[in-house]
């Protein structure tokens, strides 16, 4: 592993510091980005972290669903669907828990894996499909330290250098008004298409 970057998703020192320091909450924080501006997606593991005894992947799976839920509901927000992501993120901590002995690292550590096995488990975890998971994989490359053979060529476009396409190109607040006219810009031309 090479070093991290300190990581600007969030657009908040505190939310982005959890990020850089905390695996489970920046896969947390990749799993709420859907259906909510990216910063407020990333902000929700800070939000969970404050409100919690403990934000750990076996604390949050051994968490009551309903009580889990109303965390996710107290003010503000984690999320617009705090319902159906508070069920997901659980999902994501009993993954963790079962399958990696409670180590979100482990995802991209255990067992020396390479940028397509990585892949292959991000996308065996609950919410993350193909392209979540090529992100993911593309961020973990880019700015967290991440180097395992073929990372790059596993995350496709996300990977490429400049791309500035995703959250793994994110890096202050230029790049993210960046990404955002990028995408909007490929919705556009995808409607048109």
């Amino acid at each position: 592993m090479g070093s991290v970057t300190s990581l600007y998703l969030a657009a908040d020192e505190t939310a982005d510091a959890l990020l850089t320091e905390d695996p489970f909450a920046l896969l947390t924080g990749m799993l709420l980005d859907q259906q909510v501006p990216m910063e407020t997606a990333f902000a929700g593991p800070a939000k969970l972290a404050a409100r919690l005894d403990e934000f750990t992947p076996r604390a949050v799976a051994a968490m009551d669903a309903e009580t889990f839920v109303e965390v996710f509901r107290e003010k503000p927000a984690v999320h617009r669907f705090p319902g159906s992501m508070a069920g997901r993120v659980q999902d994501l901590a009993r993954t963790i828990t079962e399958n990696y002995d409670g180590d979100a690292a482990g995802i991209w550590t255990h067992g020396d894996p390479d940028g397509p096995e990585v892949l292959r488990r991000l996308k065996a975890l609950p919410g993350f499909g193909e392209q979540k998971a090529r992100i993911f994989l593309a961020l973990l490359g880019k700015q967290y330290g991440v180097d395992v053979t073929g990372w790059r060529e596993a995350a496709g476009e996300y990977g490429e250098d400049g791309a500035m396409i995703s959250a793994a190109d994110v890096v202050d607040a230029a790049t993210l008004t960046q990404v955002r006219e990028n995408k909007k810009a490929r919705k556009a031309a995808a409607k048109k298409a």
